[in-house]
């Protein structure tokens, strides 16, 4: 019996630019999803999906990928970001999040991708940046039971850089920029 045949990629490709925190970092993140008490029909990320989205950037053709390799370099200083605040925003979006400032790194970096996608002629969000990670989406009513003590601060040396990312039915990473 032949194997199925395997199916091309989708094109145009949905991409997103992102931190991705290394495996201890998303240890810590997954032990905020486990210690919350979920409605039934909650969609939570996988552990090794838990991410910083810098800049969603959409459907984009393929053939503008390696314009993107190359466009999308930006200067990049490691730096330490604690997120310590579970939230439920809008749409029952759950997210961990930072109680306290955003480092100036994260905001130099964001500002600098924003101005290359610009100078790719791709969308820049326009709302306010307000960084953080989704635990799971579907999450409203979402709760740290009473009587329980939250996990601890999740401490994240940023310094692996960050990625152009493809979502399809889970995420993969295309390109990886240095720190």
């Amino acid at each position: 019996m032949n194997p199925p045949p395997s199916t091309p990629p989708r094109d145009p490709a949905r991409l997103f630019l992102a931190m991705w925190p290394d495996p201890p970092t998303q240890r810590a993140m997954h032990a905020w999803q486990q210690v919350l008490r979920w409605p039934s029909n909650v969609r939570p990320t996988a552990p090794a999906h838990l991410h910083l989205t810098l800049h969603f950037i959409g459907n984009v053709p393929r053939a503008r990928l390696p314009a993107l390799a190359s466009g999308l370099v930006q200067p990049f200083a490691p730096f330490d970001w604690v997120l310590d605040e579970f939230t439920v925003w809008h749409h029952g979006i759950a997210v961990l999040q930072p109680s306290g400032e955003t480092p100036a790194e994260l905001i130099a970096l964001h500002a600098g991708l924003a101005d290359a996608l610009r100078t790719l002629a791709l969308p820049v969000e326009t709302r306010p940046f307000r960084p953080h990670v989704t635990l799971a989406r579907h999450g409203s009513g979402a709760a740290l039971p009473e009587g329980t003590t939250p996990p601890p601060p999740v401490h994240w040396r940023v310094d692996n850089g960050y990625v152009l990312a493809e979502s399809a039915g889970g995420y993969r990473v295309l390109q990886r920029f240095a720190a």
